[in-house]
């Protein structure tokens, strides 16, 4: 596969190639040593591609799996707790996890609500998502985790890795696509969501 097409958010490639050309090689050659010809396993039950073939979701996350894990790319979970309190938000998020539950309790929360954020791939404080999901998912990593990773200090920058229309057409309806994404991204401002962000569109 290749990578046709780019955005950065907010200096985000500018980031990567400064601080880490390394990781931005090791990104790079993961996807260009997958052979999307060989996840073209799924038999669509639509209407409108009735039988035709496409390329199966499943598969290609296991290859993409594979490859980043064999290369020290892991998942990483974030752990927190919650509050609906806003003025209590700026201490909370700079402290430990395993402080935050005692802070909430002494400013008179009874039974503080814990949580958890999981992303596919982290190395180095660069967190990479490759999505071949509904267009749900990747406003969630978008608007959502890398923001969440970023403010807790976990990372300094998230990466999408998502299918140009081209590789779209060729999956099942509803799975989100580069260009779609981006313009969702566009449309709410050069500094909405607040974190360096690179948007990766790729295709055979």
């Amino acid at each position: 596969m290749k990578i046709s097409q780019k955005y950065s958010h907010l200096n985000g490639e500018e980031y990567l190639i400064v601080h880490h050309p390394e990781l931005y090689k090791e990104i790079s050659e993961t996807i260009e040593s997958i052979d999307a010809s060989m996840f073209i396993t799924k038999e669509s039950k639509e209407k409108t591609k009735q039988g035709k073939m496409l390329y199966s979701p499943i598969n290609l996350n296991n290859a993409f799996n594979e490859r980043f894990n064999s290369i020290g790319w892991n998942e990483s979970r974030y752990r927190y707790y919650i509050t609906t309190e806003r003025e209590l938000l700026p201490e909370l998020l700079t402290l430990p996890f395993e402080e935050q539950k005692e802070f909430l309790k002494s400013k008179g929360i009874q039974n503080p609500i814990s949580s958890y954020k999981q992303t596919d791939f982290v190395k180095n404080q660069i967190a990479v998502e490759v999505q071949f999901g509904k267009y749900a998912f990747v406003a969630f990593d978008l608007f959502v985790k890398h923001l969440l990773f970023y403010s807790g200090g976990v990372i300094n920058l998230g990466i999408e890795v998502l299918p140009t229309k081209i590789m779209q057409s060729q999956m099942s309806s509803g799975i989100a696509y580069y260009e779609g994404e981006v313009y969702n991204v566009l449309r709410h401002g050069r500094n909405n969501p607040p974190v360096p962000l690179l948007i990766l569109g790729i295709e055979p």
